[in-house]
């Protein structure tokens, strides 16, 4: 059994990732919408729709472990990544190609943390009985998903961008 300082810097973490998460989904939908009409919109909308369902399994989780959920760093978050959105982009008044690069490195950094949040769980399931060892599997092996298919979009954003062929063979995917 954890202690109870653990416990209140278990309850930290997770709420932090929450925040984060609240975010994540924010902008994986608005990198779906921006995109709805590529080719890859089906993948982006699927993509947005794990994002959130991972999002519903860290607050299950934080139930589960009966932590309160910190609504406030959720608001936080969420307001900060529309506040990224005023970020230039070489263009005023339009979306720029960069700007789908930009989202889909800051989509990948952040499946990367959730994946790291995953496995910091497993690492505690003998300390918390309430942490389902095959669900955190399953979360950290869809994150893993998700890494790979955002690195085949970052590398055909860079394409399309630079115009560059070389990235793909430079490309290193760590999922």
């Amino acid at each position: 059994m954890a202690t109870s300082e653990t416990r209140t810097f278990l309850a930290i973490y997770l709420n932090d990732h929450l925040a984060g998460a609240a975010a994540g989904v924010e902008l994986a939908r608005r990198t779906a919408h921006a995109r709805r009409d590529s080719a890859d919109a089906e993948r982006l909308e699927r993509l947005a729709e794990d994002i959130t369902a991972d999002r519903g399994a860290l607050l299950a989780i934080l139930r589960s472990l009966e932590m309160p959920v910190r609504r406030y760093k959720s608001v936080v978050t969420w307001a900060a990544e529309k506040a990224a959105r005023l970020k230039l982009n070489g263009r005023l008044r339009s979306r720029s190609p960069l700007s789908d690069l930009v989202e889909l490195e800051a989509l990948r950094l952040a499946v990367e943390g959730k994946a790291a949040g995953w496995r910091t769980l497993l690492s505690l399931v003998d300390r918390e009985p309430a942490l389902e060892v095959e669900s955190l599997r399953t979360l950290v092996e869809r994150a893993e998903a998700q890494i790979t298919v955002l690195e085949e979009l970052r590398v055909k954003a860079v394409e399309e961008v630079f115009g560059d062929r070389t990235v793909r063979a430079a490309s290193v995917t760590t999922p």
